[in-house]
């Protein structure tokens, strides 16, 4: 399991492609991405951009002042949103007004009274007083103006957690000299994950907003595909977010990083139960209007992510229900239409209040352990920043550039540090055999990260998991999904601008997980290691290397149990060791390396315990051939491969001894006829290819592939 850590390069503002074109341009013609293509190229090339240019000093925005009257109205009147929900969906945008209450000499919303009141009021499906909230501001001394659009909902339930309120803005940025829209900011689910923004939107263009199912979160649709987010172009169909893309120097793939809307891209996505003091929530006595009925279905419903052994497979993707239309927008029959009302009107009240709910992720460690994040309400839209200065809100470099280049009133980007981390899951491979080797492939289902430093859970899109501006330094950095084993690896992220480019954590990116009924514990403790560990990397014979991290305390990695793998370790004078670890996935226990040793003596002994694995399952070939085949071809062949493995044994078990007692001279010289013998294996392996299963012959060659790079190691190491 695997995170990759991805900053935003060195470039400038011109060296930033623009990978989508609002008249259809020009746009890679790849519909199929492969998230693993993509972030392994990365990994061999750089990146040509992700999420925007940084080489900008931030610069701060204009004061914006608030519009109101007839000008303000008629702003708002124009570009007011037509809004597309989910079947499912439980709560719409309602007036909040109804649900106020005096505490503390002061106006606010509670949870509870909101939560019931809105289900209440609710008459045969019809959500009582559709409303969405105007506000619109100027920049002082330009032609920039901003016309928000906040949407209020009763409660939130999602995958990374469930909350009281929920507010969500659309930002129009205006040219009032020309008339023309700049830019769409529609709300993602928090500054940590990225917007979903247009920039340049056809002016006449009525705006409209996909909202997430519970969650809310609001994607973009400005293409003739009005009921459904598209990320990429699709033939003369141009996208619906100009956000930039992680891209190669080949241009293989491009995948925009923006949160969109998975379940309409065909992703699945599991939602959770809401709990408070350990029972639903709808159970809560201060709910009495409230039923299991009125929250998001059982059908997209879990109690937990580890209630399932594997990922589910039957979950529904989205399908659109209710249409929101502004009553004076006068187009086609919606099925409701909502009043636009200026915030100001709300802005009395103080807060939106209510008591917290958590969620928990497991972490693998030795003993394993949970850290809950909670979560409170999103507060008063006016007592946040974005609502007097929309441009905060701009989570896209590329799009803030565009805007600071044509009004002064703009600051030009900051550089931004953005966590990145692409799922995958390790399956077993059909090239292997059996238990002994695995593949990934790419995840349909949807899974939650979190930054344990900053415990804001997020939710995944296209299989990837953005956390943007993430501070400078150490992190741990957790992912739970729907029916897999938990991961967690720890993280570190530069300081901006340190001129390094991009910064990985983990193997080119990607993040294999594995289904909890596959799925087996690894435990390495450094404490039992003759040096100081810093870091620690597993490699499965077939799928390669599947974790690498730093290590300084004891660590716990959750393995498929089909898999061999090769166990790296390596300490602060740059010494390797390695260690064979082949789990029994029928057996319910850790694997478990005890005493971690780098060096000389841990290589050998791990070059004797890689070739005596191949020469037993190569020896199981000729069983019983001694009475009928005892001369054949085949069998000299296979009968030569096992003497030539058993030749490294002895050698690799000489030079083990030889290190273990401090005599440099003698190991060297029994590693060097290791080297020598694993050059007759290969020539052994080739003459009996042909009698051997494939899958033995290609777990032969890898193994082979694994004991050369390690005896180079071995043979260089200072240390014994």
């Amino acid at each position: 399991m695997v995170y990759g850590i991805l900053g935003v390069g060195d470039s400038d503002v011109a060296a930033c492609p623009t990978t989508h074109r609002n008249d259809g341009g020009p746009m890679t013609d790849r519909e199929n991405l492969s998230r693993r293509a993509v972030l392994q190229t990365v990994a061999g090339t750089g990146l040509a951009s992700v999420a925007g240019c940084s080489a900008l000093e931030s610069e701060s925005d204009d004061v914006a002042s608030t519009v109101e009257g007839e000008r303000a109205a008629e702003l708002a009147r124009r570009f007011a949103p037509t809004l597309y929900f989910d079947r499912a969906e439980p709560w719409f945008p309602t007036d909040p007004r109804p649900y106020t209450s005096e505490q503390d000499g002061e106006t606010v919303v509670d949870g509870f009274d909101a939560f019931d009141g809105y289900h209440d009021r609710m008459t045969d499906g019809e959500p009582p007083d559709p409303t969405v909230f105007s506000h619109v501001v100027e920049y002082e001394q330009s032609p920039l103006a901003v016309v928000q659009f906040w949407f209020y909902s009763a409660f939130d339930q999602f995958t990374t957690n469930f909350h009281w309120h929920d507010w969500e803005v659309l930002h129009v940025f205006v040219d009032t000299e020309s008339g023309d829209p700049q830019l769409y900011v529609a709300s993602s689910h928090s500054r940590k994950v990225p917007n979903n923004e247009f920039l340049d939107p056809d002016p006449e263009m009525v705006p409209r907003i996909l909202s997430e199912l519970g969650s809310h979160s609001s994607a973009l649709s400005v293409n003739d595909a009005r009921d459904r987010f598209t990320r990429l172009p699709e033939g003369d169909r141009f996208a619906d977010i100009t956000n930039s893309a992680v891209e190669t120097i080949e241009d293989l793939a491009e995948i925009p990083v923006a949160y969109g809307l998975p379940r309409d891209e065909g992703s699945r996505l599991p939602y959770l139960v809401p709990e408070y003091e350990g029972a639903p929530l709808y159970e809560h006595e201060r709910l009495p209007s409230v039923s299991r009925e009125d929250l998001v279905p059982e059908r997209l419903t879990l109690r937990s992510f580890d209630s399932l052994s594997a990922p589910p497979t039957d979950l529904p993707t989205r399908e659109t229900g209710l249409v929101f239309q502004h009553t004076d927008r006068g187009e086609a029959d919606p099925d409701i239409e909502y009043d636009l009302v200026p915030s100001s009107e709300l802005e009395h009240i103080a807060d939106f209040t209510g008591p917290q709910l958590s969620f928990e992720f497991a972490v693998p460690q030795f003993a394993e352990d949970a850290v809950a994040g909670h979560i409170t309400t999103t507060g008063a839209p006016w007592n946040q920043p974005r609502y007097d200065n929309p441009a905060a809100d701009i989570s896209e470099p590329n799009h803030r550039a565009a805007l600071a280049e044509r009004y002064d009133a703009i600051g030009a980007p900051a550089e931004i540090r953005t966590l990145v981390a692409s799922l995958s899951e390790a399956v077993s491979n059909d090239d292997a055999p059996e238990n002994e080797g695995l593949t990934t492939e790419d995840t349909s289902v949807e899974s939650v990260a979190l930054l344990e430093s900053d415990p804001e859970a997020v939710p995944t899109f296209a299989g990837l998991a953005v956390i943007q501006d993430v501070p400078a330094g150490d992190h741990q950095f957790t992912v739970n999904g729907a029916g897999v084993a938990p991961h967690s690896e720890s993280v570190s992220v530069p300081e901006a601008g340190d001129g390094e480019g991009p910064t990985r954590a983990g193997v080119d990116g990607e993040v294999p997980l594995v289904a909890r009924e596959n799925a087996t514990r690894l435990e390495v403790d450094p404490s039992g290691a003759d040096s100081d560990l810093t870091d620690l990397a597993v490699e499965d014979d077939f799928a390669g290397r599947l974790y690498d991290a730093p290590l300084s305390e004891p660590d716990a990695v959750y393995v498929h149990g089909g898999g061999a793998y090769t166990t790296e370790v390596r300490d602060s004078d740059d010494a390797v060791g390695a260690f064979r670890v082949n789990p029994d996935p029928a057996a319910d226990v850790a694997a478990r390396i005890e005493e971690p040793r780098t060096g000389k003596a841990s290589l050998a002994s791990f070059l004797a315990d890689i070739a005596e694995e191949t020469r037993q399952t190569v020896a199981e070939q000729t069983e019983g051939a001694d009475d009928i085949l005892d001369d054949s071809g085949p069998v000299n062949a296979i009968r030569g491969l096992e003497q030539a493995l058993a030749a490294v044994v002895e050698a690799a078990e000489r030079a083990t001894e030889r290190a273990e007692a401090g005599d440099r001279g003698n190991a060297d010289k029994q590693l060097q006829a290791v080297a020598d013998r694993l050059q007759r294996v290969a020539t052994r392996i080739d003459d009996a290819s042909d009698a051997l299963p494939d899958p033995l012959s290609n777990a032969a060659r890898n193994r082979l592939e694994q004991a050369e790079r390690r005896v180079e190691q071995a043979q260089a190491a200072d240390k014994l």
